[in-house]
């Protein structure tokens, strides 16, 4: 086969992979839209701020079709993660023939965990997190005022902590990968703890609301998960130097 040959069969497996994995997500729309409906995941994913709001109290849409849209990104979105693993594996199936035998037993625990691990960390948002989050913002708000969120809003910060929160429950895995790579060894890991710590803390301050609960919420699960990766890192080890040498 001909290096334009090569090429050419690459770009129609990777067509047929992205045409797969897209099939797999709309499946799965399609199937939530059908049940529970966009209306009821968009009820659930509301549910800690409206248990924190006033009773009788309940979120306002703004545009014209906003309570027509912001559902469906939602439910759209929810399709994603759950068609992950079937995302992931096209992924996997399409580079997995030109990876070494080493790098496919490290890879597919690594796209399993970290995929975990990012669901973990939108549920640690969801269910606790959110909870301490609207209490302390609706105990704030001046006795005058009526909290009426408007629902696009609402949806957009979801998002964003989500995504804060997911990303950084990937700390374990960006520590496996450092220390597999030879790019900084266990020791000197264990050297700028105190950084990390403080580290931790500012990008708590940064992404969640003002309030010291929320924070601690992220922080402290970025402290621990960064000696969970540790640990992980030390029975992984580091990439052995002979397959260095045979990849240079």
């Amino acid at each position: 086969m001909t290096q334009e040959e090569n090429f050419v069969s690459h770009l129609v497996e990777l067509r047929d992979r992205l045409l797969r994995a897209i099939i797999g997500f709309a499946v799965v729309f399609v199937a939530l839209m059908i049940w529970p409906t966009a209306s009821v995941i968009f009820d659930l994913l509301a549910q800690p701020i409206q248990n924190a709001l006033p009773e009788g109290t309940k979120m306002i849409a703004t545009g014209v079709i906003t309570p027509f849209m912001v559902p469906i990104k939602l439910t759209a979105m929810v399709a994603f993660v759950l068609a992950l693993p079937v995302i992931l594996y096209q992924v996997w199936a399409f580079v997995a023939p030109g990876l070494y035998q080493h790098e496919k037993r490290l890879a597919l625990p690594i796209i399993v965990s970290s995929t975990l691990l990012f669901l973990g960390g939108i549920a640690f948002c969801h269910f606790i997190v959110f909870g301490s989050v609207f209490a302390f913002i609706n105990e704030f708000a001046p006795a005058s005022i009526t909290p009426a969120p408007d629902i696009e809003a609402y949806l957009s910060f979801v998002i964003t902590m989500f995504m804060a929160f997911g990303v950084t429950f990937e700390v374990p895995i960006v520590v496996i990968v450092l220390v597999y790579m030879g790019i900084v060894d266990i020791k000197k890991l264990e050297e700028i703890r105190g950084y990390v710590i403080v580290a931790a803390f500012v990008v708590a301050a940064v992404v969640t609301p003002p309030d010291v609960m929320s924070q601690l919420f992220l922080a402290i699960p970025i402290c621990l998960l960064y000696e969970v990766g540790i640990i992980a890192a030390r029975f992984i080890g580091k990439k052995p130097m002979d397959i260095e040498e045979n990849q240079g």
